[in-house]
C-alpha cells in the first residue's frame, strides 16, 4: 500500500505520457476537497470547495484550498468541473475565479444555479457550461464523462476522466439510495460499463467508509417527519442544511398534511429555496409560504420555521434562538428537529445548542433519538458493491478523515485490488498514473488559507496561536518610559492586565520586580529597545507563571524619553 511520508521531496516533471493527480484539499479532512489533474501540460480542476473552521480557528470565517500549486499556470486550467453544490466542493470557487474571470466552471443545472447565486454576491459573471448525465465534454486532454450519482443534493454527478494515461472515475459525494425522493439512482449501469472498458484509477468518496451495510432510505424519514409534525403542540423549527433540498420538500409536504404555514429563515436557506423552486427541484404549494414578517400572525400551532443552524454553527439562527439573542424567542412549546447528521468536530457545539434550547424548555428531535436524518454518503456495504463494479486497476479513497480513508483502503484491498496499487494520499501529495500504476512521487504545499472578514490568507497560524492566547489566558501589558541615553527609567512602569486572572493588588510585586531589572540593566549599560522589551517580558512571564500558573500574552511597551 503506497502512503504518504512526512519527508517526501518536490515532485520530479510530470511524466511525460502520464496523468498527474494533486488533491489541493478533502484528504485527512471532511470538506475543501479539490483535485487537480494535469496531463501534457494542461490542467482540469474537479470541485473547489471550502472548510468550515473549528473552535481552534477563532475569528475565521472560511478555509480555502492553497491555490499556489496552480497560481502561475491559471492560464494552463482547462475548466473547473464540479460534482454538486455543496459548499465544500463549490464554496472556494469565488476565490480561484477572482485569480482568472474566464475559467470555464462546468456542472449539472441546480450546481450551476447555486454557484451563481454564490458568485452575484461576489460580483463575479462566470463562464458557465451546464452538464446533465450521459453527457461528454472535451475540454483540452481531458475527456469528461458525466454520470448521475444519488447524494444528499439533487443533481450531484460523479465524472469519468479519459486521457492517453488511463480512465480515472472519480465518484464525487455518492450513496446507492434504492428509492430516491426524486426518482434519480446512482448510474451503477454506467460504472459497470466503465468497469468493462477499464478503469485506471478509482477515486472513490470515504465518509462512511467504516459504516457497514448500506444507508438508509430517504423515504423513511418521511414516516417520523409526519409523526414529529403530528405530535408538536405549538411551534416546529426544523434546521437543516441550507442546501437540502429533498429534507426540505419533505417538511414542506408534511405542513402541508397537519395544516401549517412555513417560513424560511436566513440568508442562504431563502436563496437556495428561491433557485430550487425557480428550477422544479422544490415543489411549494399554493399558499403556504409566509415572510418572517408575518410570523406574528399565525398561531404558533400553525407554524414551522426552517433555518440553518444543525451544525451549531454560532452565527446561525438556531444557535442565536438558544443563547437568546434572537427575535424568535424558544419557549416550552416549542418543538425544535435537527434533520441532519453530524459532521465531525461538531459534537461539542450541537450539543451546546441542544442543552440551550432545551433550556428554555423546547423539545428537541435529533437523530440520536429518532431517524430525522440518513446520510448522503455510500457505506461500506454500497462501496463494496462500487469496487466490485469497477474492478479499478488502482484505487485512490478520497473525501475523508485518515480513519476513513484507511478503512476504505482496506475495502478495495477486500476485492482484490492489489495492496501495492492502493495509494493512500493526504492534500498536496502528487500521485502520477503511468503505464497502468499510480504512484505517489512527492508532495506540494497545500496548507489552509484563512479567510477573516475580507481578509483572504492574511491571518498566519501565528496569528490563530496568538488569538488562542488571548482567548485562553488574556494578555498584561506594561508600559515603561526610559531615557534614551542612559537606559534608566524616568516614567512607569505601568501594568494592565484583562482576562489573566491577576489582582490588581499583586501588581506592587512584580513593579518592583521590572524596576530592579532594568536598574541592573541600565548599570551594565543596555539601552536597546528591543533587549529591554525582551526583559520585562522575561521578568512578568517568570512571575504569572510562578504566582499564578498561566501564560498570558505578554506587551511590553518600551516609550524612549
Amino acid at each position: 500500500m503506497s502512503h504518504p511520508h512526512p519527508e517526501l521531496s518536490d515532485p520530479p516533471a510530470p511524466p511525460e505520457d502520464g496523468l498527474r493527480i494533486v488533491a489541493l484539499g478533502g484528504l485527512g479532512e471532511i470538506g475543501r476537497n479539490m483535485t487537480v489533474f494535469e496531463y501534457g501540460g494542461r490542467l482540469l480542476v474537479v470541485d473547489c470547495g471550502v472548510l468550515f473552521p473549528e473552535t481552534e480557528q477563532p475569528g475565521i470565517d472560511l478555509i480555502l484550498p492553497d491555490f499556489d500549486y496552480i497560481r502561475d499556470r491559471l492560464d494552463d486550467v482547462e475548466a473547473i468541473v464540479l460534482t454538486h453544490g455543496h459548499e465544500d466542493h463549490i464554496g472556494a470557487v469565488p476565490y480561484l475565479l477572482r485569480e482568472r474571470r474566464d475559467i470555464p466552471v462546468i456542472g449539472s443545472k441546480l450546481t450551476m444555479a447555486l454557484l451563481e447565486a454564490k458568485l452575484g454576491e461576489h460580483r463575479i459573471k462566470p463562464v458557465v457550461d451546464v452538464v446533465a448525465e450521459s453527457e461528454r465534454r472535451t475540454l483540452g486532454p481531458f475527456d469528461c464523462e458525466f454520470l448521475a450519482v444519488n447524494h444528499s443534493i439533487p443533481d450531484a454527478l460523479a465524472v469519468a476522466v479519459r486521457t492517453p494515461a488511463g480512465v480515472v472515475l472519480h465518484t464525487g459525494d455518492f450513496k446507492m439510495d434504492q428509492l430516491p425522493l426524486d426518482g434519480r439512482l446512482t448510474d451503477l449501469p454506467g460504472f459497470a460499463r466503465l468497469g468493462t472498458e477499464g478503469v485506471d484509477l478509482l477515486m472513490s468518496d470515504s465518509t462512511n467508509a467504516e459504516v457497514p451495510g448500506f444507508v438508509a432510505s430517504e423515504r423513511n424519514i418521511g414516516p417520523v417527519v409526519d409523526e414529529v409534525f403530528r405530535t408538536a403542540e405549538g411551534r416546529l423549527i426544523v434546521a437543516c442544511f441550507a442546501s437540502h433540498i429533498h429534507r426540505v420538500q419533505q417538511v414542506l409536504d408534511a405542513a402541508v398534511a397537519n395544516g401549517r404555514r412555513v417560513c424560511f429563515i436566513g440568508r442562504s436557506m431563502v436563496r437556495n429555496m428561491g433557485v430550487a423552486r425557480e428550477l422544479g427541484y422544490l415543489t411549494v404549494p399554493e399558499g403556504i409560504m409566509i415572510e418572517p414578517k408575518q410570523l406574528d400572525d399565525v398561531p404558533p400551532d400553525n407554524l414551522v420555521l426552517v433555518c440553518t443552524g444543525s451544525q451549531g454553527e454560532p452565527m446561525s439562527a438556531l444557535s442565536r434562538m438558544a443563547n437568546r439573542d434572537h427575535q424568535i424567542r424558544i419557549t416550552d412549546r416549542d418543538t425544535v428537529m435537527l434533520a441532519s447528521s453530524l459532521i465531525p468536530g461538531n459534537e461539542n457545539a450541537v450539543n451546546r445548542v441542544i442543552n440551550g434550547l432545551t433550556r428554555w424548555g423546547a423539545r428537541v428531535v435529533h437523530k440520536g433519538n429518532a431517524l430525522v436524518h440518513v446520510s448522503g454518503h455510500a457505506s461500506a456495504g454500497e462501496l463494496l458493491y462500487v469496487l466490485n463494479v469497477t474492478r479499478p486497476g488502482n484505487f485512490m479513497p478520497i473525501h475523508g478523515e485518515w480513519r476513513h480513508l484507511r478503512a476504505h483502503a482496506k475495502l478495495a484491498m477486500l476485492t482484490g485490488v492489489p495492496e501495492d496499487n492502493v495509494v493512500i494520499a493526504e492534500d498536496g501529495v502528487v500521485v502520477d498514473l503511468v503505464d497502468g500504476t499510480a504512484k505517489i512521487v512527492g508532495a506540494v504545499p497545500a496548507g489552509y488559507v484563512y479567510v477573516d472578514g475580507l481578509s483572504v490568507g492574511e491571518v498566519t497560524e501565528t496569528s490563530l496561536k496568538d488569538r488562542r492566547i488571548l482567548g485562553e489566558e488574556g494578555f498584561v501589558s506594561i508600559v515603561v518610559g526610559i531615557d534614551s541615553s542612559s537606559g534608566k527609567v524616568v516614567a512607569g512602569p505601568e501594568i494592565h492586565a484583562r482576562g489573566a486572572g491577576i489582582v490588581n493588588e499583586d501588581f506592587e510585586d512584580v513593579l518592583e520586580r521590572i524596576e530592579n531589572a532594568l536598574a541592573d540593566a541600565a548599570g551594565d549599560g543596555v539601552n536597546d529597545l528591543h533587549q529591554i522589551n525582551q526583559l520585562v517580558r522575561r521578568t512578568v512571564g517568570k512571575w504569572v507563571s510562578e504566582k499564578y500558573r498561566r501564560r498570558p500574552m505578554i506587551i511590553p511597551v518600551v516609550v524612549e524619553v
